[in-house]
Order: structure tokens, then sequence, then C-alpha cells
């Protein structure tokens, strides 16, 4: 089948009884994530700060802030009061709120929050839900990390490059012990990927430098080191990384980092 506002094929069967938690699913990748999941056939619950826009329809969304402690039980609660447990983990949520300058400008509290949204988030839902996949000896979990984890950025985001690069140490580690009791888990590394909301920096860009969006465009990739094939990604295109990633089709794939960036990092 394919969805209207869908670009790729999709097996309505594929994730049929399959239970999924994608966190900051209502924009950007994380929406992308939710809809691919559910045209699989999941039932996707789905999680955002602010409130469900109109039009979107996941099976279970509760609103609040999962860089808190609170927040993530009161998700946690939800889900397994709701459903019982998880079948598949995608802690998506993640960004940088922090101003420009370098390493002077972080405080402690931007640390504080980059660290809480961008790993403590993941390993705090991890801790609570992978316990029941465990007793199932049935899983997947897959955190969204970034190339910024490899190539960090240092003006505004490099607490949350760092935080990235926690997340992907810990998700190894983690990789180990619970593979061989039936949980896969990986990490998807994406480069520049034009979301509603890069595309907004991308008008934004255009209208201070005084240049049409394809220069402005050209202007972000050129600062990140360039993307060979020569566009940034789409929201879909790591979806489907995602979906496959999830399913059965990617059984042995464990403990592996993916990077989905157009080339952006050097090939070795």
């Amino acid at each position: 089948m394919m969805a209207a506002d869908y670009p790729f094929s999709v097996d309505g069967n594929e994730f049929k009884g399959k239970r999924v938690l994608v966190t900051g699913g209502t924009k950007g990748m994380g929406e992308a994530m939710v809809r691919r999941l559910m045209l699989g056939g999941a039932s996707v619950a789905t999680t955002a700060r602010s409130p469900l826009p109109e039009g979107q329809q996941p099976a279970l969304f509760i609103q609040t802030d999962i860089g808190t402690a609170h927040g993530v039980q009161e998700v946690v609660d939800k889900v397994l009061q709701s459903w019982g447990g998880i079948d598949i983990l995608v802690n998506c949520v993640g960004g940088s709120s922090a101003p420009n300058g370098g390493f002077q400008v972080l405080t402690d509290e931007e640390w504080q929050k980059a660290l809480n949204v961008n790993l403590m988030a993941a390993v705090r839902f991890d801790r609570s839900l992978l316990p029941g996949m465990l007793d199932r000896r049935s899983g997947v979990i897959l955190h969204i990390a970034s190339i910024q984890h490899r190539l960090p950025l240092y003006d505004s985001t490099l607490a949350y490059a760092a935080a990235k690069a926690a997340l992907t140490t810990y998700s190894k580690g983690l990789a180990n012990e619970v593979g061989p009791k039936g949980v896969r888990v990986n990490v998807i590394s994406p480069g520049f990927i034009e979301t509603s909301g890069a595309h907004g920096m991308i008008v934004q860009l255009a209208k201070s430098n005084g240049v049409d969006e394809r220069a402005a465009r050209q202007q972000i990739m050129d600062m990140i080191g360039g993307i060979p094939v020569g566009r940034p990604g789409s929201p879909e295109e790591v979806a489907e990384l995602v979906a496959f990633l999830a399913s059965n089709r990617a059984a042995s794939i464990h403990g592996t980092d993916y990077t989905i960036d157009g080339g952006t990092i050097p090939t070795a």
C-alpha cells in the first residue's frame, strides 16, 4: 500500500500486533516514523511537549516533557497501563536550544538540559520498558543519535554532540548486555535532514542573506562539510531505515550505528 502523503510503498501487515513507542513523534523525523510504522500496521504511541497537531492520530499520545524523569515516568505509566508493554522502542526525541558562542556560553544548565533530552530520556525509557522485553525475550530498541557524535559542530551544539556521543557509547554497552537475551539495540545517526523545522531555517537564512532558498540550503550543506549526494535527506528516508531495523528483516543486525547523511562523513 502507499498512503497519499507517504512516498514509499509499505506492507500494511509488517508490524501488525506490534506495540511501538516513538518519542518526540509529532514533527520532523519522529512524525515520519510514527506515520511509517502505523502504515505498517503497528499500534504507535508518541510524546511531545506541545499538543497533538491536527490530523495526527497515533494510538496513544502523551503530552509531557520527557527531558525530565517525571515526564518519562508519566509516559511509561500510561503505556504500561494501556498496553502492558512495548515491542519496539524508538528513542527519537532530541535537539538543542543552546545559544551560539562556543564552549564559554554553555552553562551547567545548558549542559544538563542537553544531557537530559539527548541521553537521559533514552536511558530512562530503556530502564523502564526493557525489562518487559527481556521477560518476553523479544524486542527492538533504536536510539536516534546524530553524525555530530563524530563530527561535532562547536558553535551552538557542542553539548548536544557530546550527549549524542554518550548515547552511542551507552547503546553499544546496552547491546552487549541484552543481545543474548533476545533484544536488539541499534543506533541511527542522521546528518542534515530537511524537516519542516530545517526548512524554516533555510527560509530565514535566505531572507537574512538576501539569497534564494537553493543558495541558503547550499550554505548549510557547506557549513557541515558538504553532502556528496547533493541534497539533505528527507524525514521519510530516515523513517524507512527505522522500519527496516525494527522489522524481522533486520533480525541479524545488532549493536550497530547506521549513518544516514548523504555521505557527509567521508567513507574510509
